[in-house]
């Protein structure tokens, strides 16, 4: 077939390169009806260049087009000859300072971390090698396609908005001039009418749906019976599936098969046979037959060549007008007001609604190319850039609505524009007050969750697979929503409050539908049989933690918004939680005298969810009234009496009840997707807007109200009341025969309550709530993460929490708390935490994992031990608290808190009767040791004419109430101190006993007369002083008296010999024969004398540092140092052997140590004197082995030492190693330490 037209083509390629395209564009400029004349010119001539054949020719093509299609075209437009017209436009226009280079996919892109307004302000590489951005901080990424270049944006960069290129185009960039001034009234009447036709046409032909027959203008009299079928691509199906069907429906070879797919999944579409009507309808039905049995087939085609050439030649055209309008701004603007110009069918009637709302229907490779036209005409024009995003936004609804029932990747979406335009500050600004877009991205976004439970909320539990589709593309909404926030504004206008507000309120209906959602129910008796959809609920939340936290920022900037947003987060919080005690049994819990009434609810048995984000957000905007001081200036505004504490407080309570809960294991029967919860709860990437959130809003619930009746509604509801209100109830408790697990639970509830109580009083380093800024925070986090053990830089940013611009605020503040220690021969440089934070490490910090706080203790106290310190690790001294959380520490001296704390040290004084644990009574020392540091802090910052009313010190010395008449807390200390199965916590009670004296001190010497229902105590108390001070007087006349008699020792010794020196040079000259009584006796030099012998005195000790070469830690080496070794080798040797001959049979048994008389065999080790920390080689060691663990799976290599023998290379030297020697001190160092420990028990 192909054969057969060969001389008919050929004939027609001469007709067509006999075509003059200046006759053309003359008769054009003569024609009275323009469009007619250009459309009959493209009616005749594109089926005679385009879809020839089966086989397309792009070369031959274009080469054709150029020439008789967009040719005449050029002409009409220049009026003269093109290669004379184009320059002559270039050079009359004003170059741009916008760079707008359009990336390609894969090319590399830079953003400064410094300068940009967000982390999608990038430049290609030319700029940014220009800029003054490449000495800044800056993050290299890769492009996906279709962005570009911001260079000259002066809205994308704070500083720096041009490179060097473009900065010679600013030339004090003027009032935006008009770009048409540049150009001639007749080229801009002809580009008008050439553009507005051409554009119109591309339009037309691009967005046809008929398969069959063309626009009425478009149309030739003599229509040939050739088709296409035409082959499109989806997301569905695989690359196999498409090949296989392609092989049986028109019969190709693999490879034929192989190369349409390929180019289907590029461009979009391919025809795939060409020929008559029946041969190409044939292959559509066997294709749609063979890939429709389990989902929907693929799209195919049966088009008219005709439509297919008029379509490429389409795409062509576009090209082109994308290339023509870079040689002018002027024809730029004449493009973009062609293409927004409203058409005669009113609304979205122009070119470019057109094309957008036709794209979800148009194939990949036509979407490319009007996106990209797009972004160099409209979004290069600052004045039509505004005039499409106002269209753009207005079409938004629609536009998402195609993309989500597409199944097109967002890249090839005309949706994808939206970072282009949401980005710019000014437009977000404009199209939020004149397009309320921020209600419309919100609203658009619930309109595609519409599947709900009975009280409103989203459910993802039946999700099909449809849905869960839906849901990953509608995920893309909350990313447009964060990019119109991501810009905070300077300016407030009117317009701006309350189009802000509009979208506040959409918010929070958002946040409505999500609180209380996924609801979960404690599973006994049998283990949950399929595991609940849970994933779906997180990743809205951590899709929504940038957008929240955005949201709080805008409202911190504005008070009059930030009044509003409180109130309306409150009433939205009323409304969802305003009936919470609707069919739920009231109860009345009373301890210590104090009463209150809340509900009987019990989270093991009852529905609980995690997910609270309307508590949260009005947590994060209380922490604002406080930072802002907007509580203290307009208290007549905020409806702050109109607060509920119990019911603020409820559900953050419940969800932390349910974490303690999991932790004591309460809830293993419901599987691993609520481990998964929580572990996502606390994690790095949810935390700031859950578990941080949650803390925060028992704060203020805490600080309005009575801290007892809080302590009181926190035992009831983990479920611990009955044993802290019930005297003795512990004893019987754990006297009667109960389960040894719910014993268990019940110590790790208690461990869990106390340490929600320390979280409670000690994590105020958030901006409002304690006195801090945003730096102290940041520093507090690496501080804790660096106690655990020294980071590496990128370990470090993991821990970290990044803002919306993906940022940590590390590097501002990481050279005032940490060293780095740079690498070694191998491994990572490292920071080390500097030793003056340790002060500020806090044991019980909130975002330390059970792991990461067991670590962070064991190398706390290991470095106290290691600095000869007790292994006391009190609590940090904390900053003040903001004025409106001020009244929160009284908690530590409530009477409920008070009475927590005789309890448990009750127990541990009488621990073989009661159910208690260690890490309980370390929490509670922790607390008490709070408590005095706060007690102090408020002596020390009290001026004369105020009264300080934290007296902690005070209650812990009364005794308990009647009828326990317990003994006082502090008297139980005292106990404590000297028991014996208290070793680890006998330093920190000491701490405590001592800052107690500490502040009575204090309290003495500020009061003339101390307090008389203390004065026994206080008494009692400066006669154990006494004590104490006489025995630490004794200890230190002692070691005074021991130093006193080495010191003489050493002198006489120093002054024997030297009066002896004749005795012993007469000595060393006797006759051998003499001398073997002698022999035992050391070889004395003048230099150095000294006597030996069981009684021998001590001699200086010549302090020996050595350096590890894996770490490049200096070290002195001592008995309590790291263990040093150096790498050996360990041989068989018979250098010095007797009998060469000797053979051993058996060498498993051989003793290596014994050495046979005949010395035929025996044992050489050298060594070639490298030294390193035993930890740091055991380390090097195991990676050997672990490398060639994993190369065995692989192709194994030859190397020279064999790692199964336990052999390995000195990583200084590569010298062959099969063992390491310890590096020990020398004998009469350990033996002269041994004498003294010896002489101090003797004195001491």
């Amino acid at each position: 077939m192909a054969s057969e037209l060969e001389p008919e083509v050929q004939a027609i390629d001469r007709s067509l390169l006999e075509c003059s395209a200046e006759e053309t564009a003359g008769k054009w400029l003569q024609a009275t009806d323009l469009t007619r004349e250009v459309y009959q010119h493209l009616a005749h001539y594109v089926p005679q260049i385009y879809c020839r054949g089966p086989n397309p020719f792009p070369q031959k093509e274009d080469m054709l087009a150029q020439h008789v299609l967009l040719g005449p075209m050029e002409w009409y437009l220049c009026g003269e000859d093109p290669a004379f017209g184009f320059p002559k436009l270039e050079q009359a226009n004003k170059p741009s300072h916008l760079c707008g280079r359009v990336f390609k996919v894969g090319e590399p892109t830079y953003s400064c971390r410094d300068c940009a307004v967000d982390p999608t302000c990038v430049l290609c590489m030319e700029c940014f090698l220009g800029s003054i951005h490449r000495d800044h901080r800056y993050r290299m990424t890769t492009s996906g396609g279709g962005g570009f270049c911001d260079c000259g944006d002066t809205e994308a960069w704070k500083e720096g908005p041009y490179c060097q290129k473009h900065e010679l185009n600013t030339s004090e960039i003027e009032e935006e001039e008009d770009p048409l001034v540049h150009l001639s009234e007749d080229v801009i009447a002809r580009t008008y009418n050439i553009f507005a036709i051409m554009f119109r046409y591309a339009v037309e032909i691009l967005t046809w749906e008929k398969e069959s027959e063309l626009p009425a203008d478009l149309e030739i009299i003599e229509k040939r019976d050739t088709y296409y079928c035409m082959l499109f691509n989806d997301e569905v199906h695989t690359y196999e599936q498409v090949i296989y069907t392609l092989q049986k429906a028109v019969n190709c070879t693999q490879k034929e098969a192989i190369g349409f797919a390929t180019t289907v999944d590029r461009d979009g579409r391919r025809s795939v046979r060409y020929g008559d009507f029946q041969y190409c309808e044939q292959a559509k039905s066997v294709i749609v037959r063979n890939t429709s049995r389990q989902t929907k087939p693929l799209k195919v085609q049966v088009m008219h060549s005709s439509i297919v050439a008029h379509q490429n030649f389409g795409l062509k055209l576009l090209s082109w007008l994308g290339s023509i309008i870079g040689y002018s701004d002027g024809l730029r603007r004449i493009l973009c007001q062609v293409g927004l110009q409203e058409g005669p069918d009113g609304e979205n009637s122009s070119l470019v609604d057109r094309l957008m709302l036709n794209d979800s229907k148009l194939w990949k490779g036509a979407r490319s190319v009007y996106h990209q036209l797009f972004m160099s005409s409209l979004l290069m024009d600052l004045k039509y850039k505004k005039l499409f995003a106002v269209r753009f936004a207005k079409n938004y609804e629609r536009l998402q609505s195609d993309y989500v029932t597409d199944d097109h990747d967002r890249e090839f979406s005309i949706a994808d524009l939206s970072v282009q335009i949401f980005t710019v500050p000014s437009l977000a600004r404009m199209l939020i007050t004149e397009e309320n877009l921020m209600t419309i991205i919100i609203k658009t976004f619930m309109d595609h969750l519409r599947h709900r439970d009975a009280q409103g909320r989203f459910q993802f539990e039946r999700y099909t697979a449809l849905q869960a589709f839906k849901f990953r593309r509608v995920q893309s909404l909350i990313l447009d929503l964060k990019y119109v926030l991501i810009s905070k504004p300077t300016e407030w206008s009117d317009d701006l409050r309350q189009k802000f507000l509009e979208g506040f309120d959409a918010f929070l209906e958002l946040l409505k539908c999500m609180q209380g959602m996924d609801p979960i129910t404690r599973q006994v008796g049998q283990h949950i049989e399929m595991e609940p959809e849970w994933e779906a609920a997180f990743t809205l939340q951590m899709k929504l933690t940038h957008v929240i936290s955005m949201m709080q920022d805008w409202c911190a900037l504005d008070e009059k918004v930030l009044i509003e947003a409180y109130k309306k987060c409150l009433a939205v919080l009323m409304q969802c939680h305003g009936g919470f005690t609707d069919g739920e049994q009231p109860i009345t819990l009373s301890i210590c005298g104090h009463s209150v009434e809340t509900i009987r609810y019990c989270v093991s048995q009852e529905k609980v969810s995690i997910h609270l984000p309307v508590s949260r957000l009005l947590a994060g905007l209380h922490v604002l009234l406080s930072k802002s001081e907007v509580a203290y200036k307009f208290p007549e505004l905020l409806p702050l009496s109109e607060l509920s504490p119990p019911m603020l407080i409820e559900h953050p309570l419940r969800c932390l009840v349910l974490c303690a809960q999991v932790h004591a294991g309460m809830w293993r029967r419901n599987g691993f997707s609520l481990v998964n919860q929580i572990y996502y709860y606390h994690n790095v990437k949810c935390r700031r807007e859950m578990f941080d959130k949650d803390i925060v809003m028992l704060q203020t619930g805490v600080s309005m109200m009575d801290p007892n009746h809080f302590l009181m509604i926190m035992l009831s509801r983990f479920e611990l009341y009955q044993i802290f209100s019930t005297p003795d109830y512990g004893k019987r408790f754990s006297s009667e025969i109960t389960h040894k697990d719910v014993v268990q639970q019940n110590n790790t509830l208690i461990e869990e309550m106390l340490y929600l109580i320390i979280m409670l009083v000690g994590e105020r380093f958030s901006p409002g709530v304690g006195q801090v800024n945003a730096t102290d925070e940041i520093k507090r986090e690496i501080i804790h993460q660096l106690s655990i053990k020294p980071m590496a830089h990128s370990e470090l940013v993991k821990s970290l929490p990044e803002d919306e611009n993906k940022e940590t605020g590390m590097e501002s503040v990481i050279e005032a708390v940490a060293h780095f220690r740079k690498p070694g021969l191998t491994g990572r440089g490292m920071y080390e935490l500097k030793p003056e934070c340790a002060k500020d490490f806090n044991l019980y910090f909130y975002h330390f994992s059970r792991a990461e706080q067991s670590k962070a203790e064991e190398a706390q106290r290991k470095l106290k031990r290691h600095n000869r310190e007790d292994t006391a690790l009190p609590p940090p001294v904390l900053p003040p608290f903001c004025p409106l959380f001020a009244s929160l520490v009284n908690i530590l001296q409530s009477d409920v808190m008070l009475c927590i704390m005789r309890t448990v040290l009750q127990w541990a004084v009488e621990h073989n009767g009661y159910a208690w644990s260690e890490s309980m009574l370390q929490r509670v020392l922790h607390l008490i040791g709070m408590a005095l540091q706060e007690e102090k802090q408020h002596l020390d910052s009290v001026t004369e004419e105020h009264v300080v009313t934290f007296t902690f010190t005070q209650k812990i010395s009364k005794p308990g109430e009647a009828p326990n008449n317990s003994p006082s807390i502090l008297a139980m200390l005292e106990t404590l101190q000297n028991a014996p199965y208290l070793d680890v916590h006998k330093d920190m009670i000491r701490w405590i006993l001592k800052t107690f004296n500490t502040i009575k001190k204090i309290r003495e010497s500020s009061s003339a007369s101390p307090v008389a229902e203390t004065e026994g105590t206080i008494m009692e108390e400066s006669s154990r002083d006494k004590d104490k001070a006489e025995r630490k007087r004794k200890a230190e006349i002692a070691r005074l008296r021991r130093e006193k008699i080495m010191a003489q020792m050493s002198e006489m010794q120093r002054h024997f010999i030297d009066e002896n020196k004749e005795l012993f040079q007469q000595t060393l000259e006797l006759d051998a024969s003499t001398s073997a009584v002698l022999d035992n006796s050391p070889v004395v030099s003048d230099m150095a004398l000294t006597a030996l012998g069981p009684a021998q005195t001590q001699v200086p000790e010549q302090r020996q540092f050595v350096t590890c070469i894996l770490c490049q830690e200096e070290q002195e080496v001592k008995v309590e140092s790291k263990a040093m070794v150096l790498a050996a080798f360990v041989q068989r040797s018979t250098v010095l052997s007797k009998n060469r001959s000797k053979f051993i049979q058996d060498p498993e048994k051989y003793d290596p140590l014994f050495m046979h008389p005949d010395l035929s065999c025996g044992t050489h080790t050298g060594s070639c004197g490298h030294i390193m920390h035993a930890h740091c080689w055991q380390r090097y060691f195991d990676s050997v082995q672990a490398k060639e663990q994993r190369r065995q799976q692989r192709l194994r290599l030859h190397t020279s030492y064999d790692v199964e023998n336990g052999e390995f290379l000195c990583p200084l030297c590569e010298c062959l190693s099969n063992t390491v020697i310890p590096l020990l001190l020398p004998p009469r160092n350990i033996f002269n330490r041994y004498c003294f420990f010896k002489e101090f028990r003797k004195y001491g």
